[in-house]
C-alpha cells in the first residue's frame, strides 16, 4: 500500500473520468496524493530548489545552530537520561512568505523565483480545488466563494519553507510532530532526495516516498468540514534524520479569517445531515492556535456559531 501518485495530464485525454475517479478515492481513503505530469515547469521547479537550498545556506543555517530546538537536544543528551524525548519542539528551519510581508534577499534570484512559483502554485490550487467541486458535487468556483466571503475578501495564500537539517539524535526529536493542517488545500513540493515525511492510515504510518518533480496535496480540515467528513484532513509528520538536510516547500490555500465555514450543500439542492458546525475560519485558527497537535474533533467542538 503506497500514497497515490496521479497523472494530472490524463484529465485532457480519453482517461480524465478514470483520473477524477483517482482524485477522489485519494481523498476519501488517504487525504493525501502525489501530482505528476502537474504543469508546472520543471525549470521553474529546479530553481526553486536552488535558492531555497541556497537561501538556507546564506541566512539560515547558522542560526538554527543556536536555535531551541538545538539548544534543548542538547542539554538532554548531556545530562545522560537515555529515554528522555523532546515531545514539544520541531527540530525544523521554517519562514512564511505571503504577498505583504518580507522575504529574504539572498540569494538574489530568491525573490523573482518565488514569486514565480507562487503564482503557478496558486493556479494549481484553484484547479485542484474545481476538481474537488465536481467529485463533490458541488457548482464550479463554490470553494474559493466560501473561502473569499462571496468575493468580499482574498483567499489567504501563503508558501512555507522548511529544512530539516542532519540531527545527530533523531531518536529523542521529531522534526515535525502529528497535525492535520488547519486550512484549505496544500501544495507540497517536497525534497526528492531526503525522506520524512509520512501520512497516517488506518492507524499505520505511511511513507510519503520522494518523487522527483512531484507536488503533494493533502486536504486541510476545512475541506473536511465543507465536504461534511467525505474527505478527510489526514494527520502527517516529518521524522527528522541523521542524514540529508531536508528541503520543503508547502503552499497553503485558506480561506480568508472573515470567511464562514460550514458543511455544503451538494448541487440540486439535495440536504445532507451536517456533522459539522459553522463557524468564522478566524475563530477556527484561534483554536488551531493552541490545539495543532491535538485532536481535531476537539477543535470542531469548540466552536461554532448560529
Amino acid at each position: 500500500m503506497a500514497v497515490p501518485v496521479i497523472d494530472l495530464s490524463k484529465l485532457e485525454g480519453t482517461e480524465r473520468a478514470a483520473t477524477m475517479t483517482e482524485i477522489a478515492s485519494a481523498c476519501e481513503e488517504w487525504g493525501f496524493f502525489q501530482l505528476v505530469n502537474h504543469g508546472i515547469p520543471l525549470d521553474l521547479l529546479d530553481r526553486v530548489k536552488k535558492v531555497c537550498s541556497e537561501c538556507y545556506k546564506m541566512e539560515r543555517e547558522e542560526g538554527f545552530k543556536d536555535s531551541k530546538a538545538v539548544q534543548l537536544l542538547n542539554d538532554i543528551i548531556d545530562s545522560g537520561e537515555a529515554r528522555k524525548t523532546l515531545d514539544d519542539v520541531d527540530w525544523e528551519d521554517v519562514f512564511i512568505l505571503q504577498d505583504d510581508n518580507q522575504w529574504p534577499s539572498n540569494p538574489l534570484q530568491f525573490k523573482e523565483t518565488m514569486k514565480e512559483y507562487r503564482l503557478e502554485l496558486k493556479k494549481l490550487a484553484e484547479k485542484m480545488l474545481n476538481i474537488l467541486e465536481d467529485n463533490l458535487g458541488l457548482s464550479k468556483g463554490y470553494i474559493k466563494q466560501t473561502f473569499s466571503c462571496n468575493g468580499n475578501h482574498n483567499p489567504f495564500f501563503g508558501t512555507k519553507v522548511s529544512h530539516y537539517p542532519p540531527c545527530p539524535r533523531p531518536d529523542r526529536v521529531g522534526g515535525l510532530r502529528n497535525h492535520t493542517d488547519a486550512g484549505g488545500l496544500i501544495l507540497l513540493f517536497q525534497d526528492d532526495k531526503v525522506g520524512g515525511l509520512q501520512v497516517l492510515k488506518n492507524g499505520q504510518w505511511f511513507d510519503v516516498q520522494p518523487l522527483a518533480n512531484t507536488i503533494v496535496i493533502n486536504i486541510g480540515d476545512q475541506i473536511e468540514v465543507i465536504s461534511n467528513g467525505h474527505y478527510k484532513s489526514a494527520w502527517h509528520r516529518v521524522l527528522a534524520s541523521a542524514n540529508g538536510n531536508r528541503r520543503s516547500v508547502a503552499s497553503f490555500y485558506n480561506p480568508a479569517l472573515e470567511a464562514v465555514i460550514e458543511p455544503a450543500v451538494i448541487s440540486g439542492g439535495g440536504k445532507i445531515e451536517k456533522g459539522y458546525p459553522r463557524f468564522v475560519f478566524g475563530d477556527y485558527m484561534e483554536v488551531y492556535a493552541k490545539q495543532k497537535f491535538m485532536d481535531k474533533e476537539l477543535r470542531f467542538q469548540s466552536i461554532g456559531i448560529n
